[in-house]
């Protein structure tokens, strides 16, 4: 909503107030108030990161797509791997910040750094203005659905399952990589390598999205993630753990097509025009996905006595669900 009616630059000044106000906030937790420091921890870390991360995220995923209209899968992807490359490159660097200075010293620094970073970056944030550009984002317009337009009809909601499915199935096994891998006899460091496949996916299945479209891509990351469930189940099964290894990296590809295909699927079904509304409602899916993925996962290992067969075997059911989507969805699309 916000991005209708103010400037990128200034959606990005927001961004950085929030994370400041929050990131300094949670530097000034007394410790010894464990009552009153939980409260402040959800609405300092919670309520304002999480809020300034959203804003942030959005504004910068709607601007730079405009630019790209007919390259929005590739933008897209390579967009939200930087966004997941930056945890994997800067949560060593925190760790290292905590050590050498302690923990609430370490907040504020992020504040003050992360503040002074995107107040920077916001300078660069700019829709196109050149005539060819404002020529191609009004023939995107002609297509564009509303918000309430795109809530009524059935693909995306056939789409947000979809992704729903594919997100849960991603973070069944993501956060686990690690101990799966030491489980099977492999390097703690596969957890590392299975966030960088993430991000790859990301990147090839957006650029397929811009070169094939739904049909064809959505299929290939309901096929990387059945490949990927029957790579780890046979692991399993078999004890080889180089088919734990394949299977775990092919997840984190298959798993990093969901955001990227969501920005490419929105923006060429529904238009550019209200995108970076729907855009956001579309990333709703991440809400349900964080809830099951996890919680089956944590039930699933809880009743099998600490072993991953189920897991594994659940991500090949919900591979398979995903595949009843793609097939409804093409059939919505003729």
């Amino acid at each position: 909503m916000l991005y209708k009616k103010i400037k990128a630059m200034i959606i990005i000044w927001i961004s950085a107030l929030l994370l400041f106000i929050g990131f300094f906030g949670v530097s000034l937790i007394n410790g010894q108030d464990s009552h009153s420091s939980l409260y402040l921890l959800y609405l300092c870390y919670g309520v304002f990161c999480g809020t300034g991360v959203g804003i942030g995220y959005n504004c910068v995923i709607s601007t730079v797509n405009q630019w790209f209209p007919d390259r929005t899968g590739f933008s897209s992807g390579l967009l939200m791997m930087g966004f997941g490359c930056g945890g994997l490159v800067f949560g060593g660097v925190v760790k290292i910040l905590i050590h050498m200075a302690g923990l609430f010293s370490a907040f504020r620094t992020l504040a003050v750094m992360g503040a002074v970073i995107l107040v920077i970056g916001s300078f660069f944030m700019k829709p196109p203005e050149s005539v060819s550009a404002n020529k191609i984002e009004k023939k995107a317009e002609l297509k564009s659905c509303t918000t309430k337009e795109m809530l009524t009809d059935a693909r995306f909601w056939i789409f947000i399952l979809w992704a729903v499915l594919i997100n849960s199935t991603g973070l069944l096994v993501i956060g686990n990589a690690a101990n799966i891998a030491l489980a099977f006899g492999a390097p703690a460091l596969l957890g590392l390598l299975v966030s960088v496949c993430n991000g790859l996916g990301r990147v090839i299945l957006g650029t397929m999205y811009d070169k094939f479209r739904q049909k064809r891509t959505i299929l290939a990351d309901c096929m990387f993630i059945f490949i990927a469930g029957l790579s780890l189940t046979a692991g399993s099964v078999t004890g080889r753990t180089p088919l734990i290894l394949f299977g775990l990296l092919v997840t984190g590809i298959g798993y990093g097509g969901g955001p990227a295909l969501t920005s490419a699927f929105i923006h060429s079904e529904f238009g550019s025009k209200y995108f970076p509304v729907n855009f956001s409602i579309g990333t709703f899916s991440l809400i349900p996905a964080a809830i099951i993925g996890p919680m089956v996962s944590s039930v699933l290992i809880e009743k099998s006595g600490g072993n991953y067969n189920s897991t594994f075997m659940m991500i090949l059911i919900l591979a398979l669900l995903a595949g009843i989507c793609w097939h409804l969805l093409n059939r919505k699309s003729r």
